[in-house]
């Protein structure tokens, strides 16, 4: 947890603020039922006599309730401001991180998790953080507060209120602890079909071309029900809450009721002291509930945070690098002995690379799909590192440069064509965000995109998400006006 009160400190004095408002607000609620006391036992009870006594007591719960709602709104206010802050700066610091791992760590997690994880689990934080700011001072302490008061009236009847809360409080345990196993499930059941659905929205033209749309779909089905399944075991648990903690109020209602005939008749207790009393018991079963729903939440925001740090732990197995400057007297691309495996697996994916490639050189690498061709270039600009030998640029161990002039020296055109929202312009800035029209221009000339791009429009045309608007050829021929724009010492055309 001390790893996210940085995100806080910002907003300190909206927490600290808002939960005093917030208090404030409970100390307003737990007196109204003894000024509701005074005005049945001194203004009602005495007849027109006592009418004035009522009107007064009626004007001061009109303000408590003022003062309250004014607290209330403060205090809703401020915890929006400080959770929605404290998920931004969580979002961004996230984000921030993910960028700095190499391939290697995401491959471990995968990308539909890691999307889920910066949407949905640092959401759940967020509500946390407004929850706490909101009611983790407020419920607590009006349970707490209801009890103290209901013996302060009577200490017999007292007894049974507090009783009642103790049943309560045990009957949340137990079901929150059934319950809280399913929550840390349902986080994963949720990755799932996250994956599920983004595989089948990027492999869309695939699923239609084989006709797989009703396989597909039972699979999402079944990632689906087994989502649903896991749900519906957390309703059936949580289903008995309300039941039980309503049971167990009513009858201490009913206790109270019927030791209290005897005390109002023998004039040890007061018909206005009666009413607080039940509606102490009120305040505490709802008090009791909002704990529930507040252990239940706390419960997946853990289960999310767990999630978040799993991500923030990754180090990132490609570090910054030396200072070293190329030699561009010295061969362009050397490897020595380079063997190469993914995470998870002892399989090498390319054994014994030896290779030596000159400036001004023209190579072409051959071989079926899946013999480690994109493998081998995605180790130059250190997307990932060789397991064991050596990969040198200008004359450096790629590990002796660092990691942002490495890879400036590389224009690479992947086999995905990806292409960002935005326009033609914005997507070639990638290559070199100082570049002129000009040089834009001549790029397009040299993929040969020139003509298909001033027919739609000129560097402003619209690329949609993907580059959707482009065919499959023209995205691809775009990437390498992106990647000759730049003007790289190494052009990489995969």
């Amino acid at each position: 947890m001390k790893r996210y009160l940085p995100y806080l400190k910002k907003y300190k004095w909206f927490c600290i603020f808002g939960a005093i408002s917030k208090w404030i607000e409970a100390v307003l609620e737990l007196l109204v039922p003894l000024v509701m006391a005074k005005i049945i036992d001194e203004g009602i009870a005495r007849g027109n006599a006592g009418i004035s006594y009522a009107l007064w007591g009626g004007a001061v719960m009109l303000a408590m309730g003022a003062v309250g709602f004014g607290c209330a709104v403060f205090c809703q206010r401020s915890a929006s401001i400080a959770s929605q802050g404290f998920g931004t700066n969580v979002r961004n610091a996230l984000f921030r991180h993910i960028n700095t791992l190499s391939y290697r760590e995401i491959d471990k997690i995968g990308e539909a998790s890691l999307v889920t994880r910066v949407t949905g689990d640092v959401t759940q934080m967020q509500s946390a953080v407004a929850m706490f700011i909101r009611l983790v001072v407020r419920a607590p302490f009006i349970a707490a507060g209801s009890v103290v008061l209901c013996l302060l009236i009577d200490w017999q009847t007292g007894l049974i209120v507090t009783g009642a809360a103790v049943l309560v409080g045990i009957v949340l345990w137990i079901i929150m602890k059934k319950s809280v196993p399913y929550y840390t499930r349902n986080q994963r059941k949720l990755d799932r079909l996250a994956q599920v659905t983004n595989e089948n929205l990027e492999g869309a033209r695939v699923v239609r071309a084989f006709s797989k749309r009703e396989k597909e779909r039972d699979r999402f089905d079944a990632a689906a029900g087994e989502m649903l399944e896991n749900s519906l075991v957390i309703a059936k648990i949580t289903a008995w809450l309300n039941p039980l903690t309503y049971a167990i109020i009513n009858l201490g209602v009913a206790a109270i009721l019927f030791l209290s005939d005897f005390k109002v008749s023998t004039g040890t207790l007061s018909s206005g002291e009666v009413i607080a009393l039940i509606n102490y018991m009120m305040q505490i079963l709802n008090a009791m509930v909002v704990i529930s729903n507040l252990v239940s939440l706390f419960t997946k925001a853990h289960a999310s945070m767990l999630r978040v740090d799993e991500v923030f732990d990754l180090q990132p197995g490609i570090d910054e690098g030396g200072r070293a400057q190329p030699d561009f007297n010295a061969p362009a691309i050397e490897m020595r002995g380079v063997n190469f495996s993914y995470a998870g697996t002892e399989q090498y994916s390319l054994r014994d690379i030896d290779l030596c490639v000159q400036a001004g050189q023209t190579i072409g690498i051959i071989g079926g799909t899946g013999s480690g061709k994109s493998t081998l270039i995605n180790l130059l600009p250190r997307l990932y590192d060789a397991t064991t030998g050596e990969v040198k640029i200008f004359g450096h161990n790629v590990k002796e440069y660092p990691l942002r002039e490495l890879r400036f020296m590389f224009g690479v055109v992947p086999q995905n064509a990806s292409l960002f929202s935005g326009t033609v312009r914005s997507n070639l800035f990638w290559g070199n965000d100082k570049a002129t029209d000009e040089q834009f221009e001549a790029a397009l000339k040299t993929a040969c995109a020139y003509d298909f791009v001033q027919e739609k429009g000129g560097l402003e045309t619209e690329v949609t998400e993907g580059g959707k608007n482009f065919s499959g050829g023209q995205r691809q021929r775009l990437t390498i006006a992106r990647a000759v724009v730049a003007q790289p010492k190494i052009l990489i055309l995969d």
